[in-house]
């Protein structure tokens, strides 16, 4: 497995599969690579804490780097090449990375775009960089940050002639043996708080078999909530909403519960098809 710190190093690299991450990689990321080596090759795990996405108030200099670790996991895991650049090298002093337009599901949802103002703008900057960079043909995304995963994809739908013929796959989301979405982010939970993060899970699965038994969304969303607040969360929403658009529900389409609740410091999100 080759490691590149630079654009330079990236020129015999292309048309492969991409993973972009932000490191401290964890079983729901290494997922994403075993799934790219099914797909394209070389496969390319990005690892780059972005400075762009986070907002006032959440600390990037926090976010855990683990990469000596991080580096023999995407090895095990199948990656080709690991492309870890500093901030020179996405963001070069002398060159303008602008943002694309972002999509609708970035801006009118009121989920996350409307909790941590910025952040989209900041994740397509540095995917849409990372693209230009490494130019793949499959960009590989968790369906852990769902609405995320659906502002990419209509990123690269309305960018054709820039990235044409990249795909965006997919995968589910990668769960403990209790059901608690595999996180970086997950390390920092105390000892104890374990069973409130749970409660993400709880308020899911509930609002599924409320759904199977013909509730509406406005009852889900009210389940949801009374659920979290037993576990001692702060809720920033507890949404059913159109799977694709992530906007008011239709009965003749998928919906998907969206969850984002604080515990302490730390934000958990989540989400669950309806079916």
């Amino acid at each position: 497995m080759r490691v590149v710190h630079n654009e330079s190093g990236l020129e015999a690299v292309s048309a492969g599969a991409i993973i972009p991450t932000m490191g401290a990689l964890h079983e729901g990321h290494l997922a994403l690579v075993r799934r790219a080596g099914r797909l394209a090759a070389p496969v390319v795990v990005s690892i780059f804490v972005n400075p762009t996405q986070f907002g006032p108030g959440e600390q990037c200099r926090r976010y855990p780097r683990t990469l000596e670790a991080d580096l023999a996991a995407a090895q095990d895991a199948g990656a080709d090449v690991v492309f870890a650049p500093d901030v020179q090298t996405m963001y070069p002093p002398e060159k303008e990375i602008s943002v694309p337009p972002l999509p609708p599901v970035a801006t009118r949802p009121g989920l996350e775009d409307a909790h941590r103002p910025g952040h989209f703008a900041g994740v397509c900057q540095v995917v849409a960089r990372l693209f230009d960079l490494v130019k793949p043909s499959v960009a590989v995304f968790g369906e852990k940050d769902y609405q995320q995963l659906l502002v990419i994809t209509d990123m690269v739908r309305a960018e054709t002639d820039r990235w044409p013929g990249l795909h965006v796959e997919s995968v589910e989301t990668v769960r403990d043996g209790e059901g608690l979405a595999l996180s970086s982010r997950n390390a920092y939970l105390h000892p104890g708080q374990r069973d409130q993060a749970l409660g993400l899970y709880s308020a899911m699965t509930s609002a599924r078999r409320a759904a199977s038994h013909g509730a509406i969304p406005a009852a889900m969303e009210s389940l949801m909530h009374a659920i979290l607040a037993e576990h001692r969360l702060t809720v920033d929403y507890a949404a059913v909403r159109d799977a694709r658009t992530l906007e008011a529900p239709d009965p003749s389409r998928p919906a998907r519960v969206l969850l984002a609740a604080r515990l302490g410091e730390l934000r958990l999100i989540d989400n669950m098809p309806l079916e």
